[in-house]
């Protein structure tokens, strides 16, 4: 099982459109956690989308609520990075079919949706800075978890060394 990244109500199309152009380019699917602050049209998201968009894997969920439904009907593991974890998103292991999700580049995700992620995690940055844009976190751990699940294409498993 793959491991997917999950956007909670996206407000900004470029992001959406440079992770949907990483998901296709590491066959990585995205889910969209509706509402979206623009109209998911490819007109929105083809500047950073490019041509890539026709080859990206989209699921769409109408709110958070019905994406649950399916996670658990999937008995998917909910990764959360969120500036406010305490645990580094490096210190974590990744397992084959977690769902990386991504809060709304303007709130993060509300309390009620972060208590439902079954682990929570950060990026480690320097002090007195609050974030990283969510495209370029998203592809930071997304690549982290590929490379550790061994699923990173053209790379072989990750194995711990003694």
């Amino acid at each position: 099982m793959s491991i997917d990244l999950a956007l909670y109500q996206p407000d900004i199309a470029a992001n959406t459109g440079t992770l949907l152009r990483l998901g296709a380019c590491l066959g990585v699917k995205v889910h969209i956690i509706h509402p979206a602050g623009f109209a998911l049209t490819d007109r929105n998201l083809t500047r950073a989308g490019m041509d890539y968009l026709d080859k990206a894997a989209l699921a769409e969920h109408d709110s958070f609520a019905a994406f649950q439904d399916w996670r658990h009907e999937q008995g998917r593991r909910l990764v959360l990075l969120t500036t406010r974890a305490s645990q580094s998103a490096y210190d974590a292991s990744y397992q084959p079919g977690d769902i990386l999700l991504l809060g709304r580049e303007s709130a993060g995700v509300p309390e009620s949706v972060a208590e439902t992620a079954d682990l929570r995690l950060r990026i480690p940055m320097r002090p007195n800075l609050r974030s990283i844009n969510v495209a370029i976190a998203g592809a930071m751990i997304l690549g982290e978890a590929l490379r550790q699940t061994g699923t990173l294409p053209g790379m072989t498993p990750f194995t711990e060394q003694s």
